[in-house]
């Protein structure tokens, strides 16, 4: 691919575009450092990123425990889908992601040249995507990973599938179907990194930088190139929006007062009947997703028992409980967090220790919020 050449408040900006699973690009990257001896390399890395493309992503120091009570359950299973589906499109052609970053940098040390991290922190990028999406983008969004990294789709790509993805025209095209698609996501994944590339590239030190980006992101950094933009704001995930924290409150005082009206209209034995509507569709709903995480027996009748008590109490989770136990049965060794970076089928997630653990919580959380949603209209059809 041509370097993208603009001039912007007296520095020289050359945009190499690349494949991140691409032999090839290894070979521009290279090339166009010798060729155009620029005073900065900028690679589109973030120091997670970095730290993971060097230590070959070691997950061993992963406190599991942290994972859940965090909160951030699903954007830990995201991580490991993303990273294990490009080091699975990788080996079919015989390349690590990332190589021709890596390449800029070894090279860029070589030539004791100063190297800069463009892009945002992915953790970032992940929670600011997940917290906009709405739980049907979510809910698409996951299945489009699973599907690309399960179905083995991807078995027939090869080295001229990869480099046809370097074609800007193919890219803008897939780019503009994912913004059709899921805006949310085309919004924080692809519109925002752009303009923190953009920003990045334009306060970089020296006065010719080459910025070496994946392909897709070359027309949108030349677009934001000379456009203020906001970066703090863009650069945290902000609090989750307060009618959530309503939601949560609301839920076991609705509750209490739609028992409260069936009993005095109604009478005890409704009562009673509401509350088993309520056990069943939360306890059968949260241990029907920890089954399907092949969950534990134990951990399929925690989260049963749990899920009741803690979709009333907003500080608690049938996940979290559900997880606990299963965490407890279930021992992770140190060879799962190990293989947490090589993941290659939904037999491999669910059989790992560690990812089995996460999706116990994760599914336990998801089939409780649907019970809740479901048991609150079975409890006022009571009313009739």
């Amino acid at each position: 691919m041509a370097i993208e050449r603009v001039n912007f408040g007296g520095k020289e900006i050359l945009l190499l575009g690349t494949a991140h699973i691409s032999g090839e690009s290894v070979e521009e990257v290279t090339r166009a450092i010798e060729e155009e001896k620029p005073d900065i390399v900028g690679v589109e890395l973030d120091p997670s990123r970095l730290a993971q493309l060097e230590q070959g992503n070691k997950w061993q120091n992963t406190d599991i425990s942290k994972v859940i009570s965090s909160g951030q359950t699903h954007l830990f299973l995201l991580t490991l889908l993303l990273s294990n589906l490009q080091r699975s499109l990788g080996q079919k052609i015989g390349q690590k992601p990332g190589m021709e970053m890596m390449e800029a940098i070894r090279i860029s040390k070589e030539k004791n040249l100063p190297i800069m991290l463009l892009d945002r922190d992915v953790n970032v990028t992940l929670g600011r995507a997940m917290q906009r999406m709405t739980l049907f983008e979510k809910l698409k969004l996951l299945s489009s990973v699973f599907s690309g990294f399960f179905s083995g789709e991807g078995a027939a790509i090869t080295a001229e599938g990869i480099e046809k993805l370097k074609q800007k025209d193919v890219m803008n095209e897939l780019m503009q179907q994912l913004g059709r698609e899921m805006p949310a996501v085309k919004a924080v994944l692809v519109d925002e990194r752009d303009s923190y590339i953009a920003s990045s590239i334009m306060h970089s030190p020296g006065k010719k930088i080459l910025a070496v980006v994946g392909a897709g992101h070359i027309e949108g950094v030349l677009q934001a190139i000379g456009k203020d933009v906001d970066i703090t704001k863009i650069s945290t995930v902000p609090k989750g929006a307060d009618y959530m924290k309503i939601v949560t409150y609301a839920i076991p005082v609705i509750f209490i007062v739609l028992l409260g009206a069936l009993f005095f209209m109604k009478g005890g034995g409704v009562t009673v009947t509401a509350i088993g509507y309520w056990f069943l569709s939360t306890g059968a709903l949260a241990a029907l997703g920890t089954l399907l995480a092949r969950g534990h027996p134990l951990s399929i009748l925690a989260a049963f028992l749990a899920a009741p008590f803690t979709t009333l109490h907003p500080l608690l989770a049938a996940g979290w409980v559900a997880g606990y136990v299963e965490a407890k049965v279930r021992n992770p060794k140190v060879k799962d967090f190990e293989d947490l970076a090589n993941l290659n089928s939904l037999g491999d997630f669910t059989s790992n220790q560690v990812t089995r653990i996460l999706l116990v919580v994760a599914l336990a959380n998801l089939g409780a919020t649907i019970g809740v949603i479901i048991g609150f209209p079975l409890v006022a059809s009571l009313f009739r």
